[in-house]
């Protein structure tokens, strides 16, 4: 094994369960406790519920990415403190509007960084994802990190839009049956490019099941 793959952290499945897992477990909590018919001291009830699931299943992930990954990556740490910030937020007013804001803040804070970034001539995904882009060129660094920017724009839209325009539970069935497909489709869409601008076969692998979080 060469250095370099030595220094490779491990990916894969494993981020995919890191970065998606409290999502799910978000949603199957919201649905084992939500309330059948109209029950707004219920669907409260549920939301809190659901919602500190949440907050504790994102710090068992944090803690997993450190021990099976070896690190914790700074989009898993924003991503981490903006659940809880935000969780604590809708469990202490009791109101699903502020747990609905936080991919909208994510994605936004992410479009800003990465479109900055490209317009800087700097493509910032090299310094988050480098591990799992072996190969790839400056190049190709600059024009991911441009089509990942205007991309977070496109789902922080779409955040906001079903957030005021479905249920709670239609909205949160959208972040695993919507956004995720979505995410992973877009990643396939990357592969061309990348490929074309160095990223090795084994990379490509890597990029398939591990696409940047956009929990």
């Amino acid at each position: 094994m060469s250095e370099v793959q030595a220094k490779k952290p491990k990916s894969g499945w494993i981020n995919v369960a890191v970065d998606y897992g409290p999502l799910l477990v978000f949603f199957l909590t919201y649905r084992y406790f939500r309330p059948d018919g109209e029950d707004i001291a219920g669907e409260i009830f549920a939301v809190v519920r659901s919602t500190g699931a949440f907050i504790a299943a994102s710090l068992v992930a944090l803690a997993i990415s450190k021990w099976r990954l070896g690190r914790i990556s700074p989009m898993l740490w924003l991503s981490t403190v903006l659940i809880v910030g935000f969780g604590t937020l809708t469990i202490y007013t009791g109101n699903e509007w502020w747990i609905q804001r936080k991919p909208t803040v994510i994605y936004t804070l992410f479009a800003v960084a990465l479109i900055a970034g490209w317009l800087a001539g700097k493509g910032l995904l090299k310094y988050l994802l480098e591990a799992a882009f072996d190969g790839l060129n400056d190049e190709g660094w600059l024009k991911l990190s441009r089509n990942w920017g205007f991309f977070f724009v496109i789902l922080a839209v779409l955040n906001e839009v079903l957030a005021n325009t479905l249920s709670f539970e239609s909205w949160l069935a959208a972040k695993l049956w919507v956004f995720l497909p979505l995410s992973f489709a877009f990643t396939f869409t990357q592969l061309p490019m990348l490929l074309k601008h160095g990223l090795s076969t084994e990379g490509s692998e890597d990029e398939k099941t591990n696409p940047p979080p956009t929990g």
